[in-house]
This record gives structure tokens, C-alpha cells and sequence, in this order.
């Protein structure tokens, strides 16, 4: 049995087909499944997607009257599927449940490093021989306050990064981490703490109640000097919301791997299109704000993780088991 693999980026290639080499043939593509590409998974019984990858409900009736009756998941989230949709067809969906924190924590302190130390402008500076400091100070972190708004592993991996600093910890979450409370966190509610942090990163999934978690509200309680970061999801950020502050001249830096509308964009190459999206294009021209594209999870290490439960999905299905990772359980 042919698995196809869709969204497949050039460096996660090789790990996707030696990890499913002893057991079945893959075919990759770097095209992402949608409306227009759906048909090329015809005869295909399995298939695996990316985050970016369409599986509304469209989708997945073309891809159930192709023959695919089961979808793997190389993500974590799945805000991207149509979950009653592929339940009613009796398409069952799996995904990886869990991978590196660290790879996603780690990137998270790259991008409020970067915006705090002003790390591009400098290196743009640098590439002109242009050695000025002018613009470019920073400020030390230690002493200051990390708010967390999300505590599970990605946010403990964050967490722990930040008390090496030296920082005040501050938690945010539906259900309080004891392995954060050790490390001398304190929870409190998400107003207090956007209104004390220097520092915000967030580590939530994306459900209708985080849908734009940092509305106009919450950016006006956060202060003028703080940091924010997101390398969670793109629709907990009301980016319209974020363009209207900084227009105002508000934060220190906004550090941003994932974006509400990324899908079309993240992950292919623009550079000679003109993108339509008005939102982004002027997301982009502000000197304070560095926007990178879903790459937070992409080390060697997470991604061959991801690839080695994705086998382990197929394997489940194809033996007729059910693991924690089924979203969507076989008919």
C-alpha cells in the first residue's frame, strides 16, 4: 500500500521515506492538499498532511470518493480539519500528539532575542558596513517578568529557559503545571498578567475559546514596552488588532512564526507574486516586529519525531488499533 504524503518540505523528505521504508512506499510531494490538488491522492487508502494542508469538507469528500479512508496528521494542531465532516464519511484522522517542547520553546526565545536585541537591523547594518549602534539597544531580561499564556509541555520547556534569565514567571492556564509552580511560577489571570509581563509568549492550541486570545483588548492591557511572542497558532492573535498598535507606536518588539491567514502563504515562495494580503504586507514594514514562517517546530530532532509517530499512526490503522493520537476513530 502507497502512502502520499502531501505539503512534504525538501529537508523532511529523506526522514519520511527512510522512516516508512520497512513497512510501506511513500510518495512525497511538496504541492499541499486543497481543492485543486485532492484528485492526484485518488486510489490512495492513506494519506499524510501538514498543519497548512486544506481538509475542510470539500476536501474530504473528493478524498473519500477517491478511496482514502484514513488521513496522518504530521501536526500537532488540526484546526485544519473538518472533524465531523471526515467522522460522518468515515475518514479516520490521526495526528502527533506530542513532540520536542524544546524545539518550539527554544525558537520562542530565538524571536524575543532577536526583536529585543534588534539582531536583524543589525545584521542588515552589518552586510553595508555600517557599524553604527544608533537604534539598536536592547535591554537585559534578567529581573524582568515572562508571562506564559499556556503551561503544558511547550510552555514548561519556555518557562524553564526563562528562570535561567533570571525572570519573575508568570502562568496563565486552564489547568495549573505543579512541574511550573516548582520552578516559581505564579498563576494568575490573563489580564493580570499581560498587564505585568515584559515579556508574553504564547503556547496554546487553537479552539474556538483562544480564537484571537490577544484581541484589541488584550494588546491595550499589555504595556506599551513588552514583548510579545507567538509561535503557537496565528488565530490567537487578532492581527488587525496588533497592526492598529503598532501603528501607535506601541512595544518594544513583536516576534511572530505563525500568522491567522498563513495558509496559501507560509511554507512556498512569494517572492515574485504580489500578495494580496494588506494585513501581512504591512505587518511586515514595521522595525520592530520579525515574522518568520511556521518554523519553530522544524529541528531535526522534532520533525524526526513527528515522522516516526506518523509510521506508528499508519501501523495502528493498518492493524486495526486505536491510540490516543486518533482524532477520528475507523469505521
Amino acid at each position: 500500500m502507497e502512502i502520499l504524503a502531501f505539503g512534504v518540505q525538501a529537508d523532511e523528505k529523506p526522514l519520511i521515506e527512510q522512516a516508512f521504508a520497512d513497512h510501506h512506499p511513500t510518495r512525497t510531494l511538496d504541492v499541499f492538499l486543497t481543492t485543486d490538488t485532492a484528485p492526484i491522492a485518488a486510489g490512495h487508502e492513506i494519506i499524510s498532511t501538514s498543519v497548512n494542508c486544506d481538509l475542510g469538507a470539500d476536501v474530504l469528500s473528493n478524498l473519500a470518493a477517491g478511496g482514502t479512508r484514513m488521513v496522518a496528521q504530521r501536526s500537532t494542531g488540526f484546526n485544519n480539519v473538518d472533524l465531523d465532516v471526515a467522522e460522518r464519511l468515515g475518514i479516520t484522522v490521526a495526528r502527533v500528539s506530542s513532540y520536542s517542547p524544546y524545539s518550539v520553546a527554544e525558537f520562542a526565545w530565538t524571536l524575543a532575542m532577536a526583536v529585543n536585541r534588534r539582531i536583524v537591523r543589525a545584521s542588515t547594518r552589518t552586510r553595508d558596513f555600517d557599524f553604527r549602534l544608533d537604534g539598536l539597544m536592547g535591554r537585559d531580561l534578567h529581573g524582568r517578568t515572562a508571562g506564559v499564556l499556556g503551561t503544558g509541555k511547550i510552555g514548561e520547556a519556555f518557562a524553564r529557559i526563562a528562570r535561567g534569565f533570571g525572570m519573575r514567571l508568570l502562568g496563565w492556564d486552564v489547568a495549573e503545571n505543579p512541574a511550573c509552580r516548582e520552578l516559581g511560577m505564579t498563576y494568575v489571570p490573563k489580564e493580570q498578567l499581560l498587564a505585568e509581563s515584559d515579556l508574553v509568549s504564547l503556547h496554546v492550541p487553537l479552539l474556538p475559546s483562544t480564537r484571537h486570545l490577544i484581541d484589541a483588548t488584550a494588546l491595550k492591557t499589555m504595556r506599551n514596552d513588552a514583548i510579545l511572542v507567538n509561535s503557537s497558532r496565528g488565530g490567537l492573535v487578532d492581527t488587525a488588532a496588533l497592526v492598529d498598535e503598532l501603528r501607535a507606536g506601541r512595544f518594544t518588539g513583536v516576534g511572530l512564526d505563525v500568522y491567522e491567514a498563513e495558509a496559501g502563504l507560509f511554507f512556498l515562495d512569494k517572492s515574485l507574486e504580489a500578495v494580496d494580503d494588506d494585513t501581512l504586507a504591512r505587518l511586515v514594514t514595521f522595525p520592530n516586529v520579525l515574522v518568520t514562517s511556521h518554523q519553530a517546530y522544524y529541528t531535526v530532532d522534532a520533525v524526526t519525531q513527528i515522522v516516526a509517530t506518523t509510521v506508528d499512526n499508519v501501523l495502528d490503522y493498518t492493524a486495526g488499533r486505536r491510540s490516543g493520537n486518533v482524532l477520528v476513530p475507523r469505521s
